[in-house]
C-alpha cells in the first residue's frame, strides 16, 4: 500500500473555496487579498484563517453548499486519482479550507478520505467561526504523521501535492513532494515540479 495526499483549494480544485463564498457577500477582492498572502507565506495562516472567515458570517449555509457544490475541478483530478488508486494508491485530501466542499468532491471524484474544516453555522447561517482538522501551518504534517502511523505507510511510499505555505509540513514527511501550479515558497521544498494546470503530469513522475 502506498498514500498519496492532495491539497485541495488550487491544487485539487481551480481557485480558493473562501474566495468563491466571499464573492458571494462582495467581498471576494478583500478575502483573496488575504489568501494570497497566506498561500504566499507572508501571513500565519490560522490568524489569516480565523480573519477571512469572520468576514463570512451571516452567509446562508444553503448558499454554501451551492458554491462548494459547484466549484471547478483541476484538469485531470478525476483520472488523476483513478489512476493512481488502480496504482495501489490510497489517495487522501488534506484543506485548510472546508468540509462543505471536499467531503462533495469525495464523492465526485473518488478519493478515500478528506481532513478539512468545519464552518460553524447556527439557524442557517454562517456565524464567523470556524473548527477543524486543519487550523494551523504544521496540521497537515501532523495530520499525514498519524496517517503514516496508522496505516503503516514509509515516507518512501508517501507522494504529497500542494501549492501553498501551509503544504510545507507535509512535504517534510514524504519522498515525492510534487510543487503544482505552486507559489514560490513551496517549490523550495519540492524535488518534482509541475507548472502545468493539468493533474495528469503527476502520473509521468509516480510509480
Amino acid at each position: 500500500m502506498k498514500l498519496a495526499v492532495f491539497d485541495f483549494d488550487s491544487t485539487l480544485m481551480d481557485g480558493e473555496t473562501i474566495d468563491f463564498l466571499a464573492g458571494a457577500l462582495g467581498l471576494k477582492d478583500k478575502v483573496a487579498q488575504i489568501t494570497e498572502m497566506a498561500m504566499q507565506g507572508e501571513l500565519d495562516f490560522f490568524e489569516s484563517l480565523i480573519t477571512r472567515v469572520k468576514l463570512l458570517e451571516g452567509l446562508e449555509v444553503a448558499k454554501v453548499d451551492e458554491i462548494c457544490h459547484n466549484l471547478p475541478y483541476m484538469p485531470g483530478a478525476k483520472e488523476t486519482i483513478s489512476e493512481l488508486k488502480k496504482r495501489g494508491y490510497r489517495v487522501v485530501v488534506f484543506s485548510g479550507g472546508f468540509r462543505n466542499a471536499t467531503s462533495y468532491a469525495r464523492d465526485v471524484l473518488g478519493f478515500d478520505a478528506d481532513f478539512s474544516n468545519i464552518l460553524h453555522a447556527k439557524e442557517g447561517r454562517l456565524t464567523g467561526l470556524v473548527g477543524g482538522d486543519m487550523m494551523f501551518d504544521f496540521s497537515k504534517g501532523d495530520m499525514l504523521q498519524r496517517l503514516q502511523h496508522i496505516l503503516q505507510i514509509t515516507p518512501v511510499d508517501t507522494v504529497v501535492v500542494g501549492d501553498g505555505a501551509n503544504d510545507r509540513s507535509m512535504f517534510a514527511h514524504a519522498k515525492t513532494k510534487i510543487a503544482f501550479c505552486a507559489k514560490d515558497i513551496l517549490k523550495k521544498e519540492a524535488n518534482v515540479i509541475i507548472d502545468t494546470k493539468d493533474l495528469r503530469e503527476i502520473l509521468r513522475v509516480v510509480d
